[in-house]
């Protein structure tokens, strides 16, 4: 599949192995005074290990991608733009707007610090991955998530079809529109979690923080606890088993919430008709 092998070499000018077709490079650099751009530009069958990107633009309507034990730098923004088929193991991602309009993307082992991270994207797999990032995969579509840490405001806005498991999420605002998840043997952290959804379920989740869950359709929770919930479930049809006290609920339009106890419920609306069942 590999047909050059390029070891231990430097390149710094623009487009350096631009349109390359099957070149596995092996301890180089991209980083030099020309400063140049886009080294594997529109390139097919490309291996990379042990190579340090702080260029910018390295990797963009490319296919078949494959990046090992690499490290793209603060400098590198982004990265991976317009590509398919990409694999990324061991490696640091750290450029801003580091992966974005990309599909077939399998992340392993990896740490990612990518403001507006994943932007546009289909088809993604994590696992094991560390991140932090501002707008994390907005508008992505068949995430898979396991075994996933994330800092950082305004994740998994407007995402689609997708599925998280054991999961540490620490982010404000986040699953704003999104549509069709499941989020399940995980922590999500952070104020205004998931207004606007629509068919998503939260199972054995622990949830923390201010009003979460608002004008949701179709909101499942089986099995969370909620920390930290005031004024929970406003305006949203939801059928909700917790299994921890909550602060307060205000005005769910309708569906079953069951829950042990809570401090106040907030019944102001009169078109609100979902059944609380405490105790």
């Amino acid at each position: 599949m590999y047909i050059k092998r390029i070891e231990n070499e430097t390149f710094d000018e623009e487009r350096a192995l631009y349109g390359s077709d099957g070149i596995e490079a092996v301890h180089c650099r991209f980083d030099g005074p020309a400063d140049g751009e886009s080294a594997f530009k529109e390139s097919r069958n490309i291996r990379t290990e042990n190579c340090y990107f702080n260029l910018r633009y390295p990797f963009w309507h490319d296919s078949g991608v494959h990046i090992e034990k690499c490290e793209m730098t603060s400098l590198c923004r982004a990265a991976l733009w317009y590509s398919e088929g990409i694999t990324a193991a061991d490696s640091r991602l750290c450029g801003i707007k580091a992966l974005r309009e990309c599909r077939d993307i399998r992340l392993t082992d990896c740490t990612v610090d990518s403001a507006e991270f994943g932007w546009f994207c289909e088809d993604i797999t994590m696992d094991r991955v560390h991140a932090a990032g501002e707008y994390f995969f907005m508008r992505s579509r068949q995430i898979r998530c396991m075994d996933t840490s994330l800092t950082g405001k305004y994740s998994f806005q407007y995402v689609e079809d997708c599925v998280f498991d054991n999961c540490r999420f620490d982010t404000k605002d986040a699953f704003w529109h999104a549509k069709n998840v499941t989020v399940r043997n995980s922590t999500v952290k952070g104020e205004y979690l998931a207004w606007y959804c629509e068919n998503v379920t939260f199972e054995n989740c622990v949830i923390i923080g201010t009003q979460p869950l608002c004008y949701c359709k179709n909101l499942k929770l089986i099995g969370c606890e909620m920390h930290g919930a005031d004024l929970a479930f406003e305006k949203s049809g939801v059928d909700a088993e917790i299994t921890t006290p909550v602060v307060s609920i205000k005005n769910p339009a309708s569906g079953t919430i069951r829950v042990p106890s809570v401090g106040e419920i907030i019944r102001s609306d009169p078109a609100s008709v979902c059944r609380i069942c405490v105790g």
